[in-house]
């Protein structure tokens, strides 16, 4: 069995989810929010890190080089906290799942940034290609389907200074340590629970 994450918690053994009675369920909700708020910061980080060892498709710096680079340029600017952890792990589902990686970043960092952060996160890749111009095959204007809306300007703003520019070993780069307290607080804030029955 696999060890509960308090000393008082309840554990659910009716063998079936649909076995469970209420009181369980109430228990597992608890112990569930109680568990996310402590343990997603560890696991956010974790997988961050295991980027590390991972090689380049051809830039001169990997995608957790990447993320530091990003994060190390934002804090030189004087962000806020929010924005060098967004910085930081932008990018954290690239390796998982290229095409919808910032909509994946978005639903990890989400419940605990702004709107125009999550907004950004997600049309982050179509915005980056405006910054192509050798590129035989993207449409470097198809960001402007969403010129005009509220988080543009932010989202452009972060992709040229904090994405586009963050891909040189010849950059500073800080190591996790710098950042890892910074993110630990933004993805400890608490948060609406979604509800639901995940196992």
């Amino acid at each position: 069995m696999s060890p509960l994450g308090g000393p008082d918690w309840l554990r659910a053994s009716a063998g079936a989810m649909s076995a469970f009675a209420p009181s369980d369920w109430l228990a597992l909700d608890r112990q569930r929010d109680s568990l996310l708020v402590h343990e997603k910061p560890r696991v956010v980080l974790e997988l961050f890190e295991s980027l590390a060892g991972e090689p380049s498709f051809g830039y001169e710096i990997n995608m957790y080089r990447h993320g530091l680079q990003a994060a190390t340029f934002a804090l030189r600017d004087g962000r806020d906290e929010e924005t060098v952890v967004v910085a930081l792990l932008h990018d954290i589902a690239f390796t998982l799942a290229r095409d919808m990686h910032g909509a994946i970043a978005a639903m990890v960092l989400g419940p605990h940034i702004s709107e125009a952060n999550r907004w950004m996160l997600v049309h982050h890749p179509v915005f980056l290609d405006h910054h192509t111009p050798g590129h035989p095959s993207v449409d470097r204007d198809a960001r402007e389907r969403w010129r005009g809306h509220p988080h543009f300007e932010w989202t452009a703003t972060f992709v040229e200074r904090y994405d586009q520019a963050a891909v040189s070993a010849a950059e500073e780069i800080l190591p996790l340590d710098a950042f890892r307290p910074m993110a630990e607080r933004v993805l400890a804030r608490r948060h609406g629970a979604a509800g639901g029955a995940a196992a």
